[in-house]
């Protein structure tokens, strides 16, 4: 049918028909008008809080209400849950007896929802004997800008540790807090859940384990230079923004939190500096957690984090980790524990609800360190998700981050499209009006009837 349309409003003009004209003057405008209202929008154009973007991939579980009635057996992958104020719900984890296990929870509020700095949930994981395999972990917003937050529970292979044998496990999530905002409401109810299940090889048998975790060392990643590449941060984990040795610029909005993934390698540690507004910001009360940096690892397990106040002025938030080693594994900081892989690491950035206006961001991060050589596993990390590489690397360097957002390049790619169809189409019309009028001209010559003498014209 549009062909059709289209077919009858330039047959229309090519006879000469004004509506015809008019009709393919109106095609032309309003392929042109489409042709921009697909192109990108300018970075910052819109302040509309998005909400957390699941795994694709994920299986919609429902978790048991008790520990003594048998939940749903995760095996390892991704699965969505919901969880309300008071919850505690079980599942099942069929583990071997040689990998190490990571269990996370990602609780994701909805935009723009209602929470309190205690509410959260706790994430535990027990053996088959009711053994606590590691400390049980407290999620807590640590704040009322509601946030996607995470962490997990792990089961570690070592001498002398506890859920060291085969069998099945049971993984809990917890609400904990007075649920739904600092008022002591219980106002969350069916809040997303993620749930990630993922397993890391043992080493190969003789081989011994490293034991000297990495130390810390700070700085700023003053050295690190150049314009600032642009990037959009993702709402999660699964569509975050991936960048990697530079500075990176973004923009956020009251209340909204963007994710950012780099790839560190084993002997690699992250330095980063997240500044925030500029010199013509305005001067509202101080807003005590203005700004907040996190890092998850590889398994969205809590590394660490970094809150400043905003006062108006522009702000800096310096971060850094140890070197990721696997020898981190034995300390007892969490700081130094989490950095235990090599794979993606994840920086979450968020601007407090409280701050009067949106914000530019530009990220100076130095990935310091050269690739080291991996333990000796027992199988391959990078089939389980852990591990980078050389697509990894390329994928976080300036130019190629910029093509992460596949629907932002499409977007484009069909924006210039349209616009130079419309033009060539406009370019087209104009010629063919040309030749239009030179045509009439040419047949009124070939039919020309004698000139008018005087009288006629008087009538």
């Amino acid at each position: 049918m549009r062909r059709g349309r289209t077919a009858t409003a330039i047959g229309s003009a090519a006879g000469g028909s004004t509506a015809g004209v008019r009709a393919l003057g109106a095609g032309i405008g309003l392929c042109i008008s489409c042709a921009l209202a697909q192109a990108p929008a300018p970075a910052g154009a819109t302040s509309r809080l998005a909400a957390y973007q699941t795994d694709p991939g994920a299986k919609t579980v429902r978790g048991s209400s008790s520990a003594g009635v048998a939940g749903p057996r995760l095996t390892p992958g991704t699965y969505l849950d919901t969880i309300s104020a008071g919850e505690r719900k079980f599942y099942r984890v069929e583990l071997d007896a040689t990998a190490n296990a990571y269990v996370s929870a990602v609780l994701a509020p909805p935009a723009g929802g209602e929470v309190g700095a205690t509410d959260g949930i706790r994430v535990s994981l027990r053996s088959p004997d009711g053994a606590e395999c590691s400390d049980s972990n407290d999620i807590t917003f640590g704040g009322t800008t509601p946030l996607p937050t995470a962490d997990y529970s792990t089961r570690r292979i070592g001498t002398g540790r506890e859920c060291q044998e085969a069998g099945e496990y049971l993984y809990s999530v917890e609400w904990i807090g007075p649920g739904g905002g600092s008022g002591g409401g219980s106002g969350a109810e069916d809040w997303t859940v993620e749930l990630k299940y993922m397993t890391e090889p043992g080493l190969r048998s003789g081989t011994a384990e490293p034991t000297a975790p990495a130390s810390w060392h700070a700085h700023s990643p003053d050295d690190v230079t150049g314009d600032p590449r642009r990037v959009t941060g993702g709402s999660g984990f699964n569509d975050a923004g991936t960048i990697g040795h530079g500075v990176w610029q973004d923009t956020l909005h009251p209340g909204e939190t963007r994710f950012y993934r780099v790839p560190l390698d084993w002997g690699q540690r992250l330095f980063l500096d997240a500044e925030f507004g500029g010199p013509t910001a305005p001067k509202p009360s101080a807003v005590r957690d203005g700004l907040r940096v996190t890092a998850f690892n590889t398994a969205r397990g809590f590394v660490r984090d970094s809150v400043t106040p905003y006062r108006g002025r522009p702000a800096k938030v310096s971060f850094n980790t140890v070197r990721a080693a696997f020898a981190n594994r034995t300390s007892d900081q969490d700081g130094t524990s989490a950095m235990r892989f090599s794979g993606w690491y994840y920086v979450r950035v968020t601007l407090d609800r409280q701050v009067s206006r949106a914000l530019p961001v530009t990220l100076r991060a130095e990935i310091e360190g050269e690739p080291g050589k991996p333990p000796a596993y027992d199988g391959d990390p990078l089939a389980e998700g852990f591990g980078v590489t050389e697509e990894d690397r390329e994928a976080a360097l300036p130019g190629r981050a910029d093509d992460d957002d596949a629907r932002e390049t499409l977007l484009t790619a069909v924006g210039y499209t349209g616009i130079g169809l419309g033009s060539l189409l406009l370019l087209g019309l104009l010629g063919w009006t040309a030749r239009a009028r030179l045509g009439r001209g040419r047949r009124r010559g070939r039919h020309a009837s004698p000139a008018p003498t005087r009288e006629s014209r008087a009538h």
